[in-house]
């Protein structure tokens, strides 16, 4: 498995993102949805990576730069054939080793409060990410959890 910086111009990620923002929509309604677009995440302040198994995509995710010290987790995805293989360990792992590297010191995330996101926050968790407020322009609701850690 290697990662790499995407240009998120290829089709295997543009489905996986569109996939990512449809499952959003499903389970959340639309003013709890944070999932960032695809021109969002070619954002200057966020780096996006994907994992690959050869040529096949297993999963996406990325890290948003909040500040000289602060990182915030963004579209964490594995490819549906993938999941419950250790991918958004290897994901999650990678953005923290990253996060790391340019000197921040917390790193935090948003998910969804229902059914459908307790793997992912049963994963945060497993990476030592506790519950907490919200944090940058986040307001609170219903539909959110917001996890942070610090490095």
């Amino acid at each position: 498995m290697r990662f790499q910086i995407d240009d998120l111009s290829g089709l295997d990620i543009h489905n996986l993102l569109n996939e990512h923002i449809a499952d959003a929509h499903t389970h959340s309604p639309p003013d709890s949805v944070f999932a960032l677009d695809i021109d969002a995440l070619r954002g200057h302040d966020i780096t996006f990576w994907t994992l690959w198994s050869g040529a096949v995509l297993m999963g996406c995710g990325a890290l948003k730069k909040l500040s000289s010290t602060h990182g915030e987790i963004k579209s964490m995805r594995t490819v549906s054939s993938a999941l419950g293989q250790g991918v958004g360990s290897q994901i999650l792992a990678h953005i923290i080793d990253n996060a790391k590297r340019l000197g921040l010191i917390r790193l935090s995330l948003e998910t969804g409060s229902n059914e459908p996101y307790m793997p992912a926050r049963r994963l945060y968790a497993k990476f030592g990410f506790k519950q907490c407020g919200p944090f940058a322009d986040y307001k609170l609701n219903e539909f959110s959890v917001f996890m942070t850690r610090t490095l």
